[in-house]
């Protein structure tokens, strides 16, 4: 059972749009990389305490006729949430929390505590015939939702009344300046998760077809979850990489897809995998490399937080990618 029933355009080799990356700078980031392993520790101690929070609402299995009473205690939920945040004196957590629980919201799950977990949908997620799930990146927290929520807002005006879209922030996510940022160990701990919520999305809308659209860190959880019939497109984009040298090596049945905006940081993260201190570093190949065997979309110009940027290119080929007009999608 999932927990939610329980309780960042590749550039063409001869023509680059920016100079090549020269390896300093390659080692450079590496450097600044394993010294946030070593840097982030410290800084914990000073990390703020638990915010209470209450448990999260029981709701048991969710099905069509319970999906409105689901909605509801969870909303109920991140009201009571608020109101514990703001005794305790954190109003910026309650005044996140607050805007939670607005009557209008749809979550099959939430849950206050620590970072925070949510999983918001937009759409008629039971009669629909094609849901996208999107998995953020690092630092995604309750604190930080509204960013990630504006994304997912913004992918189902572009789809309309075609699809559904679900904001799947179900793990917790790890800092970009921390030790886990070097390693997919936060991802393979979060991928048995996304696997039982897709399973149950399956169970709740049977004829929906499901693409998983992954940003950032979020790429190597989505690519651990993508095994099995349920997933058909696997969407990666802004990606480090996902911790496998090859797409044949995830071992899906989805159409893989990979993208990254011309203006990207992530571009310059060094590529492969690293024994350090005997824990394995670093996420394999270049999802928009040749060598990795994904499509390759075209994702326009844009930086690491600009992939649903309405009107964008990378926005457009999403929605393609989710609708099925696989045809129409532009490539890089």
């Amino acid at each position: 059972m999932a927990w939610w029933t329980r309780t960042h355009e590749p550039q063409s080799s001869n023509q680059p749009r920016h100079p090549p990356r020269r390896p300093r700078l390659r080692r450079g980031l590496l450097a600044t990389l394993i010294t946030a392993a070593v840097v982030a520790p410290i800084s914990a101690a000073t990390a703020h305490p638990d915010i209470p929070a209450p448990a999260p609402a029981h709701i048991g299995t969710v099905t069509p006729t319970t999906l409105d009473r689901a909605y509801a205690a969870n909303r109920a939920n991140a009201a009571e949430a608020s109101r514990m945040a703001a005794a305790h004196g954190d109003h910026d957590r309650a005044s996140a929390v607050h805007a939670m629980a607005d009557p209008e919201r749809h979550y099959l799950a939430f849950d206050a505590r620590g970072p925070g977990r949510a999983v918001e949908v937009f759409g008629d997620l039971a009669k629909t015939d094609r849901v996208a799930v999107l998995v953020p990146g690092s630092d995604t927290t309750l604190d930080t939702y509204e960013r990630f929520r504006e994304g997912a807002q913004n992918l189902h005006r572009r789809l309309g009344t075609r699809a559904a879209v679900v904001a799947w922030l179900g793990y917790e996510t790890p800092g970009t300046i921390s030790p886990e940022i070097l390693t997919t160990g936060r991802a393979a701990d979060a991928a048995p998760e996304l696997r039982s919520f897709i399973a149950e999305l399956r169970e709740l809308n049977g004829r929906a077809r499901i693409s998983l659209l992954c940003h950032s860190y979020g790429t190597a959880v989505g690519a651990r979850a993508a095994s099995g019939p349920d997933i058909a497109d696997l969407v990666l984009f802004g990606s480090p990489g996902t911790g496998v040298e090859s797409a044949a090596d995830l071992r899906t049945t989805a159409r893989v897809w990979a993208g990254r905006g011309g203006d990207d940081w992530i571009a310059d993260v060094p590529h492969g995998l690293a024994d350090l201190f005997g824990t394995t570093v670093g996420y394999g190949t270049d999802p928009v490399s040749p060598a990795f065997g994904a499509r390759v979309f075209a994702a326009g110009d844009g930086g690491h937080s600009d992939y649903f940027r309405p009107g964008s290119e990378s926005l457009d080929n999403l929605a393609r990618i989710v609708l099925g007009l696989t045809s129409e999608v532009t490539r890089a």
